[in-house]
């Protein structure tokens, strides 16, 4: 089985490239489902933030209040670090799990979205590396618009990520988001057929 890695900076589109790839029968690992895994009520990873950041953080159903924790970890690069150390393990056990089982299903072919890929050094783990990018003044209008962060929200997500420049030139396929949704597509169209060629997986997944 050949596992792929699709990354990019906040609001640069990758999880619209994540969709299209399902839809077309890939088999794709959702990053935000799997945070929010981790954090699930009863689970060791909420006891922990709760424990390390406060009851404040949890929402009177006993759910993680992510936009509140959000404010705090983009505001201080610490507690941010603090976060990153009791999410991350989590993440990556849920996600081998997931792997391991498309696998014996038979799937040739898993995407993994992982937004933070190249700050947790991970890119070595896959067969190829995806970067979808866009330009940050578009992607902190998105941020506003669709989020509804502040303008100071907005500029400390952004601030705390690995620059694009930098991304970049450590990726197998960079896929440009800069104008239209059709653009988009077809961009990212053409890069997953690349990859199967590439990879010479076939565009059924027996796990489907």
């Amino acid at each position: 089985m050949r596992q792929i890695a699709l990354t990019g900076n906040v609001a640069s589109g990758k999880s619209e490239v994540a969709r299209l790839w399902s839809d077309h029968g890939v088999v794709v690992l959702d990053a935000d489902r799997l945070a929010r895994q981790a954090v699930e009520p009863g689970t060791e990873g909420l006891r922990e933030i709760e424990r390390t950041f406060g009851r404040e953080f949890i929402s009177e159903d006993g759910r993680l209040d992510r936009r509140a924790l959000g404010r705090r970890i983009f505001s201080d690069a610490e507690a941010r670090r603090l976060l990153e150390a009791i999410l991350h393990p989590r993440i990556a056990d849920l996600r081998a799990a997931a792997v391991a089982e498309h696998e014996a299903a038979g799937a040739s072919l898993v995407v993994s979205e992982i937004p933070l890929l190249f700050e947790l050094g991970l890119e070595s783990e896959f067969d190829r590396v995806v970067f979808v990018d866009a330009p940050q003044a578009h992607r902190r209008q998105r941020l506003l618009e669709a989020r509804g962060l502040t303008a100071d929200e907005a500029d400390a997500v952004l601030a705390a990520q690995m620059p694009s420049e930098e991304k970049r030139p450590r990726a197998d396929y960079v896929i440009e988001n800069r104008d239209s949704l059709e653009a988009l597509h077809s961009r990212a169209l053409a890069v997953l057929a690349q990859v199967r060629r590439e990879l010479d997986v076939s565009d059924t997944q027996a796990s489907e």
